[in-house]
């Protein structure tokens, strides 16, 4: 495991609480590096029926990044999120923007999701719930091939992110309390590592390290980090995987 990694599973840990500080912007913090020389995953395994494979008799394989520092002091939350990927001819994912005014993670991209209901059954009945309260997406519009291993935030989340594809003519109506935006990033993006970048600064005598995708969206920069761009990290490595 390269040091990279075996501290940035605990450096992620201080996103949250870095992204509260007045004058942190984790665009300006220095970039390590970009991974160009991992393996692109091939477009043919990014099929709606390769990804239902995959999901049906998934490889043997090892997450990345599993757990982040804590930095909040409470009991852990159970939680998941929806990994929504969108059927279209060059599929996407689809992805939120959360309003400024959330106690957590303001203002971050995120997936839709949320913490766990004693009346969920499991952790998609979870995601697909939260996705429907937060964007408007009818459950009949997904269908759901599987879960990644957990993630543990720094805020105490144990999240279970829940794979899904999605018919692309869904309608949603995002909750404006807690989405300021909605859109799509195409999924050949994300899994090539060469859009993979490693920042670093050091912080309260610790050096914090996470991983960023940043994805020009017209005149428009999505910054996708911490701990979602861990998530798409991990199914990166998943897709990857034989």
């Amino acid at each position: 495991m390269s040091s990279f990694l075996s501290t940035g599973s605990e450096a992620a840990a201080a996103l949250s609480s870095l992204s509260s500080l007045p004058d942190f912007d984790p665009r300006a913090v220095p970039l390590v590096g970009v991974d160009v020389g991992l393996p692109v995953v091939p477009a043919a395994a990014q099929t709606p029926d390769a990804l239902r494979q995959r999901f049906a008799a998934p490889p043997p394989w090892t997450p990345e990044i599993v757990r982040e520092r804590k930095f909040v002091e409470r009991a852990t939350v159970h939680a998941a999120v929806l990994m929504p990927i969108v059927q279209r001819d060059r599929p996407t994912v689809l992805l939120t923007e959360r309003t400024a005014n959330l106690s957590t993670h303001k203002g971050q991209v995120a997936f839709p999701g949320g913490r766990t209901d004693p009346e969920d059954s499991d952790a998609a009945a979870t995601a697909l719930r939260e996705a429907h309260e937060e964007v408007g997406l009818e459950a009949a519009s997904v269908e759901v091939l599987g879960s990644l291993p957990i993630y543990v935030t720094g805020s105490s989340f144990i999240v279970t992110p829940v794979v899904a594809l999605v018919k692309p003519d869904f309608a949603l109506q995002p909750n404006p309390h807690e989405v300021a935006d909605v859109f799509e990033v195409p999924l050949d993006f994300l899994l090539n590592p060469a859009h993979h970048e490693r920042h670093a600064l050091e912080w309260q005598g610790l050096r914090r390290e996470w991983f960023a995708m940043p994805y020009q969206d017209g005149e428009r920069q999505r910054y996708i980090w911490g701990a979602t761009a861990a998530m798409l990290r991990n199914f990166y490595r998943f897709m990857l995987a034989s």
